[in-house]
């Protein structure tokens, strides 16, 4: 009995611990590949861009951020309805001191109904100006960019977005497979007596 706990403790804490995970994608208007020129500074509010998710939740959302000059913090708001709807969600703050494309992770996965339209809006918490995004006519079918509130039909944000696949941490999969061991070892340990017995 303390073995078979033992081994349901052990799989409970390996299935905890938890590593960055695998992304995967699921709409995006163009990948690491494809940058085009053309931007919105993130002071264009309310900005952002609509997309149509195919997968029932949201767990990240990746946007290029350029700018800046200094650090600055930002989070990503998960909209319902328009650009300025219902906040679903606000990501975690995220700060940067240099350009590039950069992950929004949500605490949790957002629940959404696949094919809805949602928007997603980067905002500007703390430090320097002179940050903006990346919109430029990427021709993402599933949406548009939105900037000081008015959609920008023939342009979108660089956007991906999806959902974080966690994988197991190296230390959880050692104590998962040191626990099996021990396990095994003593089963083994317990049938070489039995058979000696005899």
């Amino acid at each position: 009995m303390k073995t078979f706990c033992l081994a349901t403790t052990l799989v409970l804490v390996s299935s905890l611990l938890r590593a960055q995970g695998t992304f995967i994608y699921d709409q995006q208007s163009a990948d690491e590949s494809h940058y085009q020129d053309g931007g919105a500074a993130l002071g264009q509010q309310p900005l952002g861009q609509s997309f149509s998710p195919s997968l029932n939740s949201v767990g990240f959302i990746r946007i290029y951020v350029y700018g800046g000059g200094g650090s600055g913090t930002f989070v990503v708001n998960l909209r319902s309805d328009s650009i300025t709807g219902s906040i679903l969600a606000s990501s975690s703050p995220v700060t940067l001191t240099a350009a590039g494309p950069s992950n929004f992770l949500f605490s949790s996965p957002v629940t959404v109904t696949p094919g809805a339209v949602y928007y997603f809006q980067p905002e500007f918490q703390t430090g320097s100006g002179g940050w903006g995004v990346f919109v430029a006519p990427y021709n993402y079918s599933g949406g548009v960019a939105f900037v000081d509130g008015l959609s920008v039909p023939a342009k979108d944000f660089w956007f991906r977005e999806g959902i974080v696949v966690p994988e197991p941490c190296s230390p959880a999969l050692l104590l998962l497979g040191g626990g099996f061991l021990l396990w095994a070892r003593r089963k083994l340990s317990r049938w070489m007596n039995a058979l000696q017995l005899r």
